[in-house]
């Protein structure tokens, strides 16, 4: 322990047969033992190597006593962790686990950077850099799930827009009328193989808070198809969007790319004519008494910028709410598949909003949109940190899929595997990590760690 470091305690009194004293004076302990579960992963993946490897290192070579790559893996382990605030630095310094995180001697190695080393280091990178951060991190997805699905028949993209609050002066946090606040509006990015219901992050931009919800989706687009096409030459790729992602130009893309689409409209006159006839029957149905059931239809549609008419699914649907009047809710999706209409809109079109959960996990999980520096290029540097954090605890989920956290989100990840408290121990031979014996779920850390390399003792 540090000797300017002041052990703190409690007394309990009365909480048992006799005073309970309470002290943070554990050395060579840390809260987060189970996290060298990610730095299994990580070496796997490669994950960290490829992003330290885009940045660019302008430093005097003799002051620098943490490089990039460490201060990279500090960022990104400590956000896994729940470590989201770079204030933290200066509890974990000492830490043994995030010690070994960062390849140091959990003892006697140097202590981790500071809170000012890292916002100097959030803050070093630029446009250039942080293109070449995002090739790499949507490379490295594709890479692990290449390996993982040698014959992949469809390839699915899901894009959301959501909405990033600011809370201070940040460069472009713009006044966005519809979240009714100053924000910003990442756009994010997944990608899910055949029928798996895991979706997984390849893409988040930053964007100012008035950005359509279509700006840079085309130039991610022609960062991942490449790619993908690369990794798995014989499988479809799918597109599905909602109704902000809007534009002739987006189809004509997506036609000339040969990519299938589904794509949420917004209603108009023309097509609210189209729907008119299913809507009439489950008027009367209301007004009868009845819960009237979700009808579908199709019909071409040409809008007039568009070149040729194209394919819309029409669900007419009653909305009813308890003390409120009925309302129509006719809903428009524009696609280029065949097929029946229910099954495109129910099967395929609805099965894009689980990418909310995954953004939710994002923020409530890893805190994305922690986006407080000034610079709008640092912020993005720190979502793109976080979501390689996403990447890594996505991965712990895929290794967790035979045990009791299979389903678990990503603070439950957190929870039941990585916050376990751990004395280390360094003799000649080894370093031992002691954790504690009564974990409810050692039994699913153990089959992790045996399925990243680790053999049984």
């Amino acid at each position: 322990m540090s000797n300017n470091t002041t052990s703190q305690g409690v007394l309990f009194e009365q909480m048992a047969d006799r005073p309970v004293a309470v002290r943070f004076d554990q050395a060579h302990s840390s809260s987060d033992g189970g996290a060298l579960l990610l730095k299994a992963l990580d070496e796997r993946l490669g994950l960290s190597s490829s992003l330290s490897s885009c940045l660019r290192d302008d430093r005097q070579a003799s002051k620098v006593q943490h490089d990039l790559q460490t201060l990279l893996r500090q960022r990104l382990f400590g956000i896994a962790c729940g470590h989201a605030d770079g204030n933290d630095a200066a509890g974990l310094a000492e830490d043994p686990v995030h010690k070994m995180l960062v390849d140091r001697d959990p003892l006697s190695g140097r202590a981790l950077a500071s809170q000012p080393t890292l916002s100097r280091f959030e803050n070093t990178v630029g446009p250039k850099e942080l293109t070449r951060l995002a090739e790499a991190l949507a490379e490295t997805v594709i890479r692990r799930h290449r390996r993982r699905k040698r014959r992949v028949r469809q390839i699915t993209l899901d894009f959301d827009p959501t909405h990033d609050p600011a809370h201070g002066q940040q460069q472009l946090s713009l006044f966005n009328w519809v979240y009714d606040t100053r924000c910003y509006l990442p756009l994010a990015g997944f990608v899910s193989f055949d029928d798996e219901a895991e979706q997984y992050l390849v893409a988040y931009v930053l964007r100012a808070g008035n950005a359509p919800a279509k700006q840079g989706l085309l130039g991610v687009l022609n960062r991942l198809l490449p790619r993908l096409r690369v990794a798995f030459p014989k499988a479809r790729i799918r597109i599905r969007l909602d109704a902000g992602f809007v534009g002739s130009e987006l189809y004509e893309y997506f036609e000339a790319n040969h990519l299938e689409y589904v794509v949420c409209m917004a209603k108009n006159p023309v097509l609210q004519r189209h729907a008119e006839p299913l809507l009439e029957p489950l008027r009367e149905a209301v007004a009868g008494g009845e819960t009237p059931q979700a009808t579908f239809s199709e019909c071409l549609y040409r809008a007039g910028p568009w070149k040729r008419s194209r394919r819309v699914i029409i669900k007419a649907g009653i909305a009813l709410h308890p003390g409120r009047r009925p309302k129509d809710n006719p809903r428009f999706v524009v696609t280029n598949l065949k097929g029946d209409p229910r099954q495109i809109y129910e099967q395929i079109y609805c099965a894009r909003g689980d990418a909310e959960n995954r953004i939710k996990e994002l923020k409530d999980g890893l805190q994305i949109d922690r986006t407080s520096c000034t610079s709008f290029h640092a912020n993005q540097f720190r979502t793109l940190i976080t979501a390689a954090a996403y990447v890594l605890m996505q991965e712990l989920r895929l290794k967790a899929r035979h045990t009791t956290c299979a389903k678990a989100q990503v603070s439950t990840l957190r929870l039941r595997l990585l916050k376990l408290g751990a004395w280390v121990e360094r003799s000649v031979r080894r370093i031992v990590i002691h954790l504690p014996m009564h974990t409810p779920h050692a039994k699913a850390w153990h089959r992790i760690a045996r399925s990243v390399g680790a053999i049984p003792t």
